[in-house]
């Protein structure tokens, strides 16, 4: 079973274990709209194909947009052997609303719309 973490939980154990990997199963676009950096993107339907660019020595954080697609590939990454996996429950969020409202600033303008239904999330 992996283990739930909300995104500052999260941050607490990397600071305490630098050997954590935080992977970003959104799209490519989803990354444009909101980036955290040091992160690893691996857009969920290519997981399975990627699983060798993770080291499965490291703790792995697997996060997404709301929690239910990393939930998913967490599952996955124990499958195949990965002994300490953790789903950053609320997903991007969770991340923006209680660490880092930064990372929705660099957002390309193509992604306006919905940048701003993701602060009216946040601030709702």
């Amino acid at each position: 079973m992996y283990k739930k973490l909300s995104p500052q939980e999260y941050l607490e154990l990397k600071n305490k274990n630098t050997n954590w990997q935080l992977v970003d199963v959104r799209e490519p676009w989803e990354i444009e709209i909101a980036n955290i950096p040091g992160s690893i993107n691996i857009p969920i339907n290519d997981v399975k194909e990627r699983l060798i660019e993770l080291n499965p020595s490291h703790s792995i954080a697997v996060i997404c947009h709301s929690g239910i697609r990393s939930a998913k590939v967490a599952n996955l990454l124990l499958e195949n052997s990965f002994l300490v996996v953790a789903n950053i429950e609320g997903g991007i969020h969770d991340w923006a609303e209680y660490l880092d409202r930064s990372i929705l600033e660099h957002c390309p303008k193509k992604h306006d719309e919905t940048k701003k239904t993701l602060y009216k999330f946040l601030n709702d």
